[in-house]
């Protein structure tokens, strides 16, 4: 089964990608900061993660720099899913390597699931 970790501090949003993703066969897990995201990423060993940028405790994109720091982290994928257009993202997102950046009002869930899906690889 794919594993998929979401780091969103909105329960409302991750509890409706998660029911999302878990519909379509993802086992998922949920962290709501950027601290208990990189613990997440390294106790569950997701095969890609869902990042937000403005979280409390750690933002996403310290939680990114940390994840890409360990060994463990190095290659999973990321999206960055975020309210946060591309214009206001941290300038060193990128060279952080990310897969995706999407502004969460831009795509409806199930485009999201499409766009992890073909990301991975899998058949939509």
């Amino acid at each position: 089964m794919t594993k998929i970790a979401i780091i969103e501090d909105d329960s409302v949003i991750s509890q409706m990608y998660r029911m999302k993703f878990e519909a379509d066969g993802f086992d998922v897990q949920v962290a709501n900061n950027g601290r208990d995201g990189i613990e997440l990423v390294r106790a569950f060993s997701p095969d890609i993660v869902l990042l937000d940028m403005q979280m409390p405790v750690m933002n996403g994109n310290d939680a990114l720099r940390e994840i890409r720091k360990a060994e463990w982290g190095k290659t999973v994928p990321v999206m960055i899913l975020t309210n946060l257009g591309e214009e206001e993202a941290p300038k060193d997102i990128r060279s952080l390597g990310i897969d995706s950046y999407i502004v969460k009002a831009d795509l409806t869930p199930r485009q999201v699931v499409e766009r992890v899906k073909s990301t991975l690889g899998l058949a939509a």
